[in-house]
């Protein structure tokens, strides 16, 4: 009797520290990173640097904490790259005025930032709307609708832009890519407050708890009487938003919109909400370890750019770290079987 119950403790011991080993290993991989481009390059630990990280990584991380619900649902955006050079175009075409002359009332010559962000971000919740109709109601595969939306963005994209960019914004509509508040870049600022909100969104409200449940398991979720349809459709519509605000962020930071804008943006986002946690089965994760994963990502890319690391070698090395971060999630869940 003395002798098993060790034995059958300690055979449950790994099992058990595993999840805690989940959580924290992106932030101790993030450390590690850090601490390692600090010895290669020690201007990378400058705070001039450290800002440009994280401007760099804030619309990213804007694009995550949409993705964070849909992947906590077990769904996946592969849009929102396309979303947000579509909604960005959208901002421009108000911002100039060009929108005016399609609808008739040529001649005003372009609307503050206020209407054109706000355009942006209620044509991304409107198509996010579509897609999650499309997966909730329809049951059409989520892998399916986004892709092809992916398409039709990306297309549509073109055909506001003509083709090609809008540019040459006033200085108020570049502010909110470029401004700064005090020694920090307003997108680190926007993307902050994105995060906190969606944090308490999750954790603090019934509709998040209702995430977390139809991801953990969506007939368990519908037999306790959850609208299941309408989570799903709403966190489709909530990664809209976010798009919509990056796209804003995005055209307003390079004085610029134009269809390419946002490309290869979706591989980018779920690695950094997949490395940061969230498990791509649904039900485990939050924004917290989002915000960590973007910054992983973020400082993985300005370090390699600071040590002249070919792109090529960096997105086999982005690649490489999403295929490790599945392959850890599965293994975690294999352990808590």
């Amino acid at each position: 009797m003395t002798a098993t119950l060790p034995a059958s403790a300690a055979a449950r011991r790994p099992g058990r520290a595993m999840p805690l080993i989940a959580r924290l290993a992106p932030a101790l991989f993030l450390l590690l990173l850090m601490v390692l481009f600090t010895a290669l390059a020690p201007r990378f630990l400058s705070t001039l640097n450290l800002f440009n990280v994280l401007r760099q990584v804030s619309i990213y991380g804007i694009l995550a904490v949409g993705m964070t619900f849909v992947i906590l649902t077990r769904g996946i955006d592969l849009s929102v790259g396309a979303l947000a050079a579509f909604t960005g175009l959208v901002a421009a075409v108000v911002a100039k005025g060009i929108v005016d002359g399609w609808l008739g009332f040529g001649g005003h010559g372009g609307h503050a930032w206020p209407l054109a962000a706000l355009a942006a971000i209620l044509v991304g919740g409107l198509c996010g709307l579509v897609q999650g109709l499309f997966v909730a109601r329809l049951a059409v595969p989520a892998f399916v609708v986004t892709l092809g939306g992916m398409t039709v963005f990306r297309g549509l994209a073109l055909m506001v832009g003509n083709g090609g960019p809008v540019s040459g914004f006033d200085e108020a509509f570049g502010w909110w890519g470029r401004g700064m508040i005090g020694p920090v870049p307003v997108p680190v600022v926007v993307f902050l407050a994105v995060a906190v909100a969606a944090a308490f969104v999750l954790r603090a409200t019934r509709w998040g708890r209702a995430v977390y449940a139809v991801g953990s398991n969506p007939e368990a979720a519908r037999l306790c009487g959850l609208d299941v349809a309408g989570v799903l459709t709403g966190v489709y519509v909530l990664t809209g938003l976010c798009a919509g605000l990056g796209g804003f962020l995005l055209a307003s930071r390079l004085n610029s919109a134009e269809a390419v804008a946002g490309t290869q943006y979706e591989l980018t986002v779920i690695a950094a909400v997949v490395i940061g946690g969230t498990s791509l089965y649904g039900g485990t994760g939050g924004i917290v370890g989002t915000v960590i994963g973007t910054l992983l990502i973020g400082v993985l890319l300005n370090g390699l750019v600071i040590l002249n690391v070919s792109p090529y070698v960096q997105q086999l090395l982005i690649g490489a770290i999403i295929v490790g971060a599945v392959t850890f999630d599965m293994l975690v869940k294999r352990q808590q079987r």
